[in-house]
Parts: C-alpha cells; sequence; structure tokens
C-alpha cells in the first residue's frame, strides 16, 4: 500500500505528502528529518490519508490535493480523515 497524507503543522498550515509507511514517516517528519517544510514546524500530527494500491495512483492524489485551497483541503480532512481504499 502507498498513503496520501495530510499534516497539520505546528503553524497550523498543512503539508502533504505521499508515503509507504505512515508511521514511519510521521516520526520521520516530527524528527526534524521529514521533508524540509516540515522541519521548521513540528510538532506535526496527522490528519487525512488515503491508501493506493500503487505509487502512481498516490502521487496523483497527492498532486491532486495539493492544488486545492486551504478551505477545499479543511472540508476534506473534515469530511472523513482516514480514508481507506482511496477517494
Amino acid at each position: 500500500m502507498t498513503y496520501t497524507y495530510i499534516l497539520k503543522c505546528a503553524d497550523n498550515t498543512l503539508y502533504t505528502g505521499y508515503t509507504t509507511d505512515l508511521n514511519a514517516r510521521l516520526k520521520t517528519h516530527n524528527q526534524g528529518r521529514g521533508a524540509k517544510y516540515t522541519r521548521s514546524r513540528r510538532p506535526v500530527t496527522l490528519v487525512y490519508y488515503e491508501s493506493f494500491a500503487t505509487k502512481k495512483e498516490a502521487m496523483r492524489r497527492e498532486a491532486a490535493i495539493k492544488k486545492l485551497s486551504r478551505p477545499q483541503k479543511e472540508r476534506l480532512i473534515a469530511s472523513n480523515p482516514f480514508i481507506e481504499g482511496g477517494a
């Protein structure tokens, strides 16, 4: 499984990424070894994820989420923070 996820940073910004291991990736972000964007915005919390069978699908969904406005992302998170099986 590959996951597309949204993190809420300590400064209340949102970060979107993809991974094959959500727990390990969250730990990496919170240790300051994740994405450059999240290094200075710790701690981060997982607020949303979707699972996909392939990396390609997860990357496509990540790109689509990154194009959403902040209010659209907030509605997505509020609708169902943890979705199995993709969108």
